[in-house]
């Protein structure tokens, strides 16, 4: 492993405080929260450490995060927005959530596209809106893409007036095309429905794909648009508190403004978040070299000790999606995982109805302890133990 991201030694691992490591007993290796092993990129620590030596602890400020983000969508991701259009948030989901309520009235019907990030169900639920459903197809192959047609008629039905898009896609590291945006535009167009874009694995997008952010795009729909992003997943920072809401036009940006109450970052993680936009890509790239390796390597092991297990190796971000309903572990099969191999996966139920059978398995860790988690899915595998019960968590 490249020495910028730390050895991941299960010693060191395991004096962290966070929910991945303290959910679960001593003996269970955890590998389900979105939440890296890898060491924090040392221009981050830099600006933690330099706020605190000043007693910098206060309320947050924007600060340079607009010209930071800009700068680094520019010269990595291919699009230039306006650094006044960009907004301090204190995660992609709570932006979401507020500008659901913001854009639709209470009972209104939200568009997602299932299997797909736990949140999206229970966040806009929480609203008091409704969520329906347009499920991803799935080929013979176990690809999976979207179903424009599902689409075209969730937009359609009575009351639904925002869509809620994964791009690239949580938990199947799908990146959308730059033709398949401009579909799902025309889309939202004709039936006047609100986008918001959570564009928050877009760091993490592996060799062979490129990500194409929607607000890159020239069209119409881009004035009811909000793409919502964040540091947190790329730089493995999510406990600092800050995401980052871009607005497509003046309007979504008033939107924004009016819900700054709502919408308060935390002041260390803005400032984190300047610097892992700003200095932090050379820890990004080891990041993603070893994601690449690791989303290989899984194949492998897949194949030598799971070979019931079906694995299509994601296009970004550092999560696995695993089909085991070929396996014999029910329907819940991180339940059986960790009761009988002491692995945490997430349940792939949580995804949606159509992830029964399925587990959402993280890999950015260190080559070891991947090899690790399959060897104690494969002993649980082999212990022919089918257990209905969800893990904790």
């Amino acid at each position: 492993m490249d020495s910028l991201l730390g050895d991941c030694s299960l010693g060191a691992l395991r004096q962290r405080k966070s929910f991945k490591w303290r959910t679960y007993p001593a003996d269970v290796l955890p590998a389900f929260v979105a939440e890296m092993d890898f060491d924090p990129a040392e221009p981050v620590k830099d600006a933690v450490r330099a706020a605190l030596e000043v007693g910098d602890c206060g309320y947050p400020h924007k600060g340079e995060l607009g010209d930071a983000f800009a700068a680094y969508a520019t010269a990595q991701l291919g699009w230039s927005p306006d650094p006044d259009l960009v907004f301090a948030i204190p995660d992609v989901m709570t932006g979401i959530a507020e500008m659901v309520q913001a854009v639709t009235e209470p009972g209104a019907g939200v568009v997602i596209n299932p299997p797909v990030y736990a949140p999206f169900f229970f966040r806009i639920e929480l609203t008091g809106r409704r969520v329906v459903e347009a499920p991803l197809r799935r080929d013979a192959g176990g690809r999976y893409d979207l179903d424009f047609d599902a689409i075209e008629r969730a937009l359609a039905e009575d009351g639904v007036s925002a869509y809620v898009l994964c791009s690239p896609h949580n938990p199947l590291g799908r990146v959308w095309s730059r033709a398949q945006l401009v579909t799902l535009a025309d889309l939202c167009e004709r039936h006047a429905a609100t986008l918001l874009v959570d564009e928050i694995h877009a760091p993490l997008v592996l060799p062979g794909a490129r990500h194409v952010s929607f607000l890159s795009l020239d069209h119409p729909q881009r004035e009811r648009t909000i793409v919502l992003t964040s540091a947190s997943k790329g730089w493995n920072i999510p406990g600092l508190k800050c995401g980052v809401a871009v607005a497509g036009s003046p309007a979504c940006a008033a939107l924004l403004a009016q819900r700054w109450d709502a919408l308060l970052a935390s002041h260390l993680g803005v400032l984190a978040t300047v610097a892992a936009f700003a200095s932090g890509q050379a820890w990004l790239d080891a990041a993603v070299a070893q994601i690449d390796q690791n989303r290989a390597a899984l194949s492998r092991l897949l194949a030598d000790h799971l070979p019931a297990v079906g694995y299509l190796p994601p296009e970004a971000s550092f999560l696995a999606w695993l089909d085991c309903r070929d396996a014999g572990l029910g329907d819940d099969p991180a339940a059986a995982f960790l009761k009988s191999g002491k692995v945490a996966l997430s349940p792939g139920r949580d995804f949606g109805t159509q992830g029964r059978g399925f587990a959402r398995l993280n890999m950015g860790t260190s080559p070891a302890l991947l090899a690790e988690a399959v060897s104690r899915m494969a002993a649980a595998a082999r212990s022919g133990v089918v257990s209905s019960r969800p893990p904790g968590g």
